[in-house]
């Protein structure tokens, strides 16, 4: 074995003579190493769960581009729209759709909610993955009512529940004796929850056809085209093919265009949390600096003995700068630890919950990442080493004469 590694070996496991504090402030660095990297660890995996679960659910519940009229006026001839869209290399689905806004009444309450009318064959979005209760059903039921699925917040709100009836009251301006409102029944098939509340608090969903009569539109008529492309890496390109192909009156939209401030919030826990705990690390790395310093002095006699046999300074060097590369590589050893017991008990158990209404989720999830593991190593070894620098160079840089007179 190489002389220099030897020694720092022998040191850093300890000796008979090495002090009480030493041993104390040896681990306190260790468990300050650990801290930081695990602490980083878990906070970037939180991170990463957050960005995959929030673009699942947007990507799954809302569709990736829009077409609507300027002013929200009706899309005439939707037909002649969709053909073209679908003719877009890239394009896996196009639907027009009917959007309004109704009162609607349950058991227990009347809200005002969003309503949005689709294709009986099945919605461009991943919705029906969503539905908790019930099943995604807009066709006629038993009752002889067509099906409605709601939003678990809505349905809480209105008081309903799979099969009841539920009444939805559709008008254009101001009511009057002359404009009264148009009524229609529906029975409640689906109720879903998607953990955002933008999402799940104001939106019912019915067939197109039933929108149509409740807002007087006619067969070819829609409010907007919805759709999906087959390679999400597409939608900028896509968007901006549509956009130059519609033009005015037609508004084009892509979905980070729709939810930035959704997109903008991750984005933000993804820049900010890193490094925050990356501090964390920082300091632990100096605390390396106090730790080295305090082996030099402890070995301050050994160090000139190992001078008056003819260890050169570079080897003495090497020998402290060894400690803190130990010290870290312990620390990182027990942190990765630390970190993969949490993602198992987190995984399992869900300890840590979260305010769906503000994170738009029930639990943190967590998404390890090996490339984390290796930047995290990385960067821990490396300002661990720098920080054993100085004390390294002050050991190496001691008087064999002087030290070994000292105290006699």
């Amino acid at each position: 074995m190489n002389f220099t590694w030897y020694i720092a070996g022998r040191y850093f496991k300890g000796t008979k003579r090495e002090s009480k504090f030493l041993s104390f402030i040896k681990i306190m660095a260790i468990g300050g190493v650990a801290i930081g990297s695990a602490g980083l660890l878990i906070a970037l995996s939180i991170v990463h769960g957050f960005k995959t679960t929030i673009n699942e659910k947007i990507m799954g519940f809302a569709p990736h581009v829009t077409v609507h009229n300027f002013m929200n006026d009706p899309i005439v001839r939707a037909d002649t729209l969709e053909t073209y869209i679908l003719d877009i290399p890239g394009i896996e689905k196009v639907q027009p759709v009917i959007l309004g806004q109704v009162m609607i009444q349950g058991s227990a309450d009347v809200s005002g909610t969003g309503i949005k009318g689709v294709p009986e064959t099945g919605d461009v979005t991943d919705l029906r993955s969503y539905v908790t209760r019930g099943s995604y059903d807009l066709t006629e039921t038993d009752t002889g009512l067509t099906g409605i699925i709601l939003g678990s917040a809505l349905a809480r709100t209105i008081g309903v529940d799979i099969g009841d009836r539920i009444t939805v009251y559709a008008l254009d301006g101001f009511p009057s004796p002359l404009n009264t409102p148009e009524i229609r029944q529906f029975t409640l098939t689906g109720i879903y929850q998607t953990g955002i509340a933008r999402f799940d608090d104001n939106f019912a969903l019915v067939n197109i056809e039933s929108t149509r009569r409740l807002f007087d539109m006619g067969t070819l008529e829609a409010s907007m085209m919805e759709i999906n492309v087959s390679d999400l890496d597409e939608i900028p390109a896509i968007y901006a093919t549509i956009r130059d192909g519609t033009r005015f009156p037609y508004v084009t939209e892509n979905i980070y265009q729709r939810y930035r401030n959704i997109f903008a919030w991750v984005d933000l826990q993804e820049e900010t949390i890193p490094f925050v705990i990356g501090v964390m690390i920082i300091v632990a790395a100096f605390n390396l600096i106090g730790t080295v310093l305090m082996m030099v002095l402890e070995r301050v006699r050994d160090i000139g003995i190992l001078k008056t046999i003819g260890a050169k300074n570079k080897a003495i060097r090497k020998i402290f700068l060894l400690e803190g590369l130990f010290v870290a590589i312990s620390g990182l050893i027990l942190g990765i630890g630390i970190s993969l017991l949490f993602y198992w008990i987190q995984i399992n158990y869900q300890i840590i919950t979260l305010s769906e209404e503000n994170y738009y989720m029930s639990t943190a999830p967590v998404e390890p990442q090996f490339f984390d593991f290796v930047i995290v190593s990385g960067i821990t070894i490396v300002l661990c080493t720098l920080a054993s620098w100085l004390p390294a160079r002050i050991a190496a840089k001691t008087d064999p004469v002087k030290v070994l007179s000292f105290g006699d």
